[in-house]
């Protein structure tokens, strides 16, 4: 970063615990670099109960946002003042605004960053087609349950370990949402066009997903939002088995577009190949 930075840059950044592994750093600052903006994009690591804390103490707009990631996103949607609505219907948000009055306005970009993968890496894939499989019950299944339903998806299957919170995110989407127990993968998979995995760590054996995707179609589409690794013995599982699959790096650039037009007040430049640059960084910093 050959940027100066003085009184008048616009400061954004990313809120997670842990935090130093994201990849947004690198995207956001190459973008500011290429468009010349005046602005810096930096890691925040608040403590696992000081997030209300550190979001209230940036009230005024001397900071000018921050992305929200794990664990977060749903303290992120509480402490705002106003809520897109498509932050209200995921019930998280990814991205919040300090404006200059001392107000917070939550967004949930989530939605966008998973339609954006599936189009650059499933091309031809219709939301519309068939009934759809999110694996988990978080933040992030509920920004993924919400966009879906947004692009008109007919049935979403909400795949949970704990019910009662597969029932509680299904029941927020209508007569669109059903819940399933774990126990009941296969039955949820049954008839899938595609399934997303939006659990942090895997659902159980230590992380590593026991989901027996040998129960979809042939054609589904087979997501998983994490992206350390790129190809995760998810994917790797459906791959084996011929599915077509989209990783998480996809949502991740996706998802920080409108993140950068929201705080630098502009697009991303054209002429910056995000992938690209996000898969050196992985390789660089592990």
């Amino acid at each position: 970063m050959s940027r100066a930075v003085d009184g008048s840059t616009i400061v954004a950044g990313v809120a997670g615990q842990p935090v130093k592994h994201s990849l947004s750093p690198q995207l956001h600052n190459a973008w500011l670099d290429a468009a010349g903006v005046n602005g810096v994009y930096v890691p925040f690591a608040p403590p696992v109960d000081g997030f209300r804390r550190f979001a209230e103490g940036l009230r005024g707009g001397a900071v000018r946002g921050v992305n929200v990631t794990l664990p977060f996103k749903e303290q992120a949607l509480s402490v705002a003042d106003r809520a897109t609505a498509r932050a209200q219907k995921a019930e998280a948000a990814n991205l919040l605004i300090f404006e200059r009055d001392g107000s917070i306005t939550a967004d949930n970009t989530d939605g966008l960053g998973l339609l954006g993968a599936f189009r650059d890496q499933a091309p031809g894939f219709d939301m519309r087609g068939g009934p759809i499989v999110i694996l988990g019950a978080g933040g992030a299944a509920r920004g993924a349950a919400a966009a879906l339903a947004e692009a008109g998806a007919p049935q979403i299957r909400i795949v949970n370990r704990t019910l009662a919170k597969a029932e509680f995110v299904a029941g927020a989407l209508g007569k669109t949402g059903r819940p399933y127990a774990l126990d009941q993968a296969a039955q949820a998979l049954a008839g899938a066009t595609a399934v997303i995995n939006a659990t942090s760590a895997g659902l159980v054996n230590g992380g590593r997903l026991e989901i027996p995707l040998d129960a979809t179609p042939e054609d589904a589409v087979v997501m998983d939002m994490l992206y350390r690794p790129l190809v995760t013995p998810f994917l790797q599982a459906a791959r084996d088995l011929g599915r077509r699959t989209v990783d998480g790096l996809g949502m991740l650039v996706a998802q920080a577009e409108p993140s950068f037009e929201a705080f630098y007040g502009q697009a991303p430049p054209a002429g910056v190949d995000a992938r690209a640059l996000a898969l050196k960084a992985m390789e660089i910093h592990g």
